[in-house]
Formats: C-alpha cells, sequence, structure tokens
C-alpha cells in the first residue's frame, strides 16, 4: 500500500468515527457529505474513478442535500 492509500484510510476512519459521534442532525449531515467526499479520495487511491465519481454524486451531495431538505420541512411542521 502507498502512503496516499494509507492517509485516505485514516481519513475515512477518523471521518466516519466523527459521524456517528456528532449529535446535532445539521453538523451531522455536514460531516456525512465529507465522509462521502473522503470515500471518493479513497476510491480514487485504489485507482477506482468510476466508483469515485458515484460516491461524489451520491454521498456528498444528494443524500446530505435529502436530509437537510427533510430537516426544514419537519421544521416547517412543528410551527
Amino acid at each position: 500500500m502507498t502512503e496516499i492509500q494509507l492517509i485516505a484510510l485514516a481519513l475515512v476512519a477518523v471521518l466516519g468515527t466523527a459521524v456517528v459521534f456528532t449529535r446535532q442532525p445539521a453538523s451531522q449531515v455536514v460531516v456525512l457529505g465529507l465522509f462521502g467526499f473522503s470515500l471518493a479520495v479513497l476510491f480514487i487511491a485504489f485507482q477506482a474513478p468510476d466508483v469515485a465519481l458515484s460516491a461524489i454524486v451520491v454521498s456528498a451531495v444528494a443524500s446530505p442535500m435529502m436530509v437537510l431538505l427533510t430537516l426544514a420541512r419537519a421544521k416547517e411542521r412543528e410551527k
């Protein structure tokens, strides 16, 4: 394994742990987006650019956006 791959693995491990320990929903969405982006970096480090592009679209853009929209709608209904 190269140094870049080891750094990417460590980054994924740290951000995965941060997602679990983050308690505020809005903050958790931000950390989840960063975690998705770090997965894409990991896939690029392991020479899988097609999987990295999918990871960027799904876990770094689509999922956080859907969760933020759901949180906004839930706050509207509370009023």
